[in-house]
């Protein structure tokens, strides 16, 4: 039996990147690069692993990040990856000079390349990001003169994959590799096994959102990952109705702005739709047709650029620092990628109200106000979209990663695809074996539901669940405020823990965030104690010093006395 397994050196977990070690017969393939820090790589290199190629399937950092170095440390190993990625990946190293990555060469897609004897790959479109690509993996072992012909084995690499049509990206095409049969699948699993509405309902409810906030003379910041999601954002502001023909100002910074330019070089890649609009009109520069989109200078914030006199949007890089914008006498509405807030953003928020409390302090007309929301612009399948992309291709082995533990073991508990497939959740630095047979090996069961009682009275509904719940390690995160927000979906009532930074931070369209009688009615800032002047003066209060609306909440709230007129 041909040996085919895979050995994970980073698994996509939270802020790790990904980087698999597959083995199949003699040869060993590295699928991705996106170590930080690619000693233990190297290491084993320097013990005799030897690397018979490197494939990436994208140019997003957490796939691509270390494959300079893996190149500089092994420069006689070849990388492949599709054109397009080979275009986008120098953004991950500013310090490289040259235009594409040493040692890397474009692969065609949907056409199979023989890289040694008997070892094959081809590429096929991922959806995600422009150039993204999955990798079919074939060996055939050499035949025997007295043996029959032998069989081939494959194994099919997702890398990130989008089922859905985006602005810049065709969806992954489901229909051609239906009935594939795969040995092995490596998938990724970023979202679990949530569930989320069609992309275009997500982009109309963010353009929505912007668009109200401008009528209100708000300015809009948007920082993204300048690879990928800035894009897709630029677009849907340059092609949505809501703004066609608007007199508002698009301002791109920092790394957005050089990623936009490397995009202009990809316009054959693109939808035909893209090509042909940008026929018309420049892609991402145009001073000439609203609304407008342009270069925010270096060093230059909003306030300073004496053409703002409208209402702006500001699309800026994931690493810039909020206050530079935000702490100008504005009034600005913050939205934030819902996946990118408990990694990137919470130091800078952070910082941002720090920075406007000690102006606050300082000056007294300072009027600077800052409404922060999450919006969902999914780039990845959810539950739906991964097991039905798992079906369609029915492997024998399936190997989830890139997402967190909890999310894996969710899809991994799935009764649909443990009554069908194996599967494997493997961790970084652990050998996963392959076996490939007839004999169908069933997953051992994970428990991923638990069974409670339901009670009502006259005027509640009691859910009591076993304490064996608290066990698992998401229940710290959910239980943290003790105020949950619950919503029907078809017939099934889903249950989410709110986080306080939900709770600081309330949205208008929040409307079932409050339960157990604590709302806006009773326990907001308008009514308590603390509240003057359009500010809070409680000092035990995270809000202390900050202009809040009335509407708002935290948990220092403190009631007013009946007749207290004082902070109104």
């Amino acid at each position: 039996m041909v040996d085919l397994e895979c050995l994970p050196y980073a698994v996509g977990n939270e802020g790790e990147g990904i980087c698999v070690l597959v083995r199949m017969g003699p040869y060993r393939i590295l699928l991705d690069c996106g170590l930080e820090d690619i000693s233990p790589l190297v290491a084993d290199i320097e013990r005799g692993l030897s690397l018979d190629l490197i494939l990436c399937s994208h140019a997003h950092p957490d796939h691509a990040q270390g494959l300079l170095a893996l190149h500089q440390a092994c420069p006689q190993v070849p990388i492949y990856a599709s054109e397009a990625t080979i275009q986008l990946l120098p953004l991950n190293w500013s310090e490289v000079p040259s235009t594409e990555l040493p040692g890397c060469h474009a692969l065609p897609w949907r056409s199979p390349v023989e890289f040694r004897d008997g070892l094959s790959a081809e590429l096929w479109p991922a959806g995600h990001l422009p150039g993204a690509a999955a990798f079919l993996l074939t060996y055939t072992p050499p035949a025997s003169p007295e043996a029959s012909p032998p069989r081939s084995f494959t194994l099919f690499y997702t890398g990130d994959f989008f089922l859905s049509n985006s602005r810049l990206v065709e969806g992954m095409p489901l229909e051609a590799l239906r009935g594939l049969k795969p040995d092995v699948l490596i998938i990724e699993g970023t979202y679990g096994t949530a569930r989320h509405p069609r992309r275009r309902q997500q982009e109309n409810q963010l353009a929505e959102r912007i668009s109200q906030a401008l009528t209100e003379r708000q300015s809009v910041l948007l920082p993204a990952p300048a690879i990928g999601l800035a894009q897709e954002l630029l677009m849907l502001l340059r092609s949505h109705h809501h703004f066609t023909g608007r007199d508002v100002d698009i301002w791109v910074d920092g790394a957005v702005a050089t990623a936009c330019d490397t995009y202009l070089d990809l316009l054959p890649h693109f939808p035909s739709n893209v090509q042909n609009f940008a026929q018309h009109q420049p892609l991402f520069w145009d001073e000439r047709v609203r609304p407008k989109v342009r270069r925010l200078p270096p060093g230059n914030s909003l306030s300073q650029n004496p053409e703002n006199s409208v209402s702006a949007i500001v699309l800026t890089d994931d690493q810039t620092e909020l206050s530079f914008y935000c702490s100008t006498d504005d009034h600005w509405l913050l939205l934030l990628p819902q996946r990118h807030i408990p990694t990137v953003h919470q130091e800078k928020l952070a910082r941002l109200e720090e920075k406007l409390q000690e102006k606050a302090s300082v000056d007294p007309d300072f009027t600077t106000t800052v409404d922060v929301e999450t919006y969902l612009l999914a780039d990845h399948c959810d539950g739906a979209g991964t097991t039905q992309f798992i079906h369609n291709l029915r492997p024998q082995h399936v190997v989830l990663i890139h997402g967190s533990p909890t999310y894996l073991m969710d899809l991994a508990g799935l009764e649909e695809l443990q009554s069908r497939y194996h599967l494997h959740t493997p961790s970084a630095g652990t050998i996963v074996e392959l076996p490939v047979g007839e004999t169908f090996l069933h997953s051992p069961l994970t428990t991923g539901s638990y069974e409670g009682e339901l009670t009502e009275s006259a005027t509640s509904v009691t859910i009591t669940l076993p304490d064996t719940i608290m066990a698992d390690p998401r229940w710290q995160k959910f239980a943290d405020t003790g105020l949950v927000e619950i919503r029907w979906q078809g017939e099934e009532l889903v249950l989410r823990g709110l986080s306080q930074w939900e709770i600081l931070n309330p949205t208008t369209d929040r409307s079932s965030l409050w339960s157990e009688g604590i709302g806006p009615s009773k326990a907001h800032c308008g009514t308590c104690a603390y509240y003057r002047s359009q500010r809070c003066w409680n000092e035990a209060s995270p809000l202390a010093g900050f202009k809040v609306p009335p509407e708002g909440f935290c948990p220092a709230f403190k009631a007013r006395n009946k007749g207290d007129l004082s902070s109104i």
